[in-house]
């Protein structure tokens, strides 16, 4: 099997979205992790994929804007919203390269719901929110209506934009695809948007929770990578199942 090389664009074009967002103030955290440790999360179909020898563990909190249906436009009010991902990174049998979602912590009610039944995305009802105050970002996370769940708490001060990423930066960003269970299938839904605006960013504060109980290990480490990024247009593409080149139409239709 041909892996697909990393792009900062994508090599799947879009031309017909069935979906677009905006993903606004962004931060990636990243920590090393075994291939093997997290090869049982990963769906039907796929590995984990890996950058010398070694996956990654993703911690991402950003603001969802413009979420909506078809080319667009998106919604003002109810596809704008926080949201906390945990994530990990995979390869399928064609080669395309993912993002395989752990945990989805998001604070809008609706797009919960279709994320979770219509997509089949783990997404969860949960008190998260973003404050800007003198430069510095604090994102934070409650998970569950009732906020007895798991907690984040991560604090970064974004600094200068990057020119040329390395390509550990490009590995963990550059992801033009997900892979989703879906009823005993998996299905890879690819993703476009212009290369990413990069920033380096410098961690002040992380306090989490969603990562171990995403079942991951403990990340007793600092994270390796903390990146930053103000915001990119996103459009997503029909899902296709992992092993077959027919799109399965019945998911999702322009």
């Amino acid at each position: 099997m041909e892996i697909e090389p990393v792009t900062p664009t994508t090599p799947r074009p879009v031309r017909r979205p069935a979906l677009v967002q905006g993903w606004h103030e962004l931060t990636f955290l990243h920590w090393p992790v075994e291939p093997e440790r997290v090869a049982g999360l990963l769906p039907a179909g796929t590995r984990p994929d890996t950058l010398d020898g070694v996956t990654y563990v993703g911690l991402v909190p950003f603001l969802m804007r413009g979420v909506g249906l078809g080319p667009g436009p998106g919604l003002p009010y109810l596809g704008t919203f926080c949201e906390t991902n945990v994530r990990l990174y995979s390869v399928d049998e064609r080669g395309r390269r993912g993002v395989v979602f752990r945990s989805l912590d998001a604070s809008r009610l609706l797009p919960v719901l279709v994320g979770r039944f219509g997509v089949r995305l783990p997404y969860v009802w949960s008190a998260v929110r973003l404050r800007r105050a003198n430069g510095v970002l604090t994102y934070t996370c409650r998970r569950g209506a009732a906020g007895r769940g798991p907690t984040s708490r991560v604090v970064v001060r974004p600094g200068a934009p990057m020119t040329r990423p390395s390509p550990l930066e490009l590995f963990l960003t550059a992801r033009w695809g997900m892979h989703v269970p879906w009823h005993g299938r998996t299905v890879h839904i690819p993703n476009e948007h212009a290369p990413w605006p990069l920033h380096r960013a410098e961690l002040l504060g992380l306090d989490d929770d969603l990562v171990t109980a995403a079942g991951l290990p403990r990340m007793t480490e600092p994270p390796v990578s903390v990146l930053y990024s103000p915001e990119v247009s996103v459009r997503f593409g029909r899902p296709d199942t992992v092993g077959s080149r027919t799109t399965d139409h019945r998911m999702i239709r322009n």
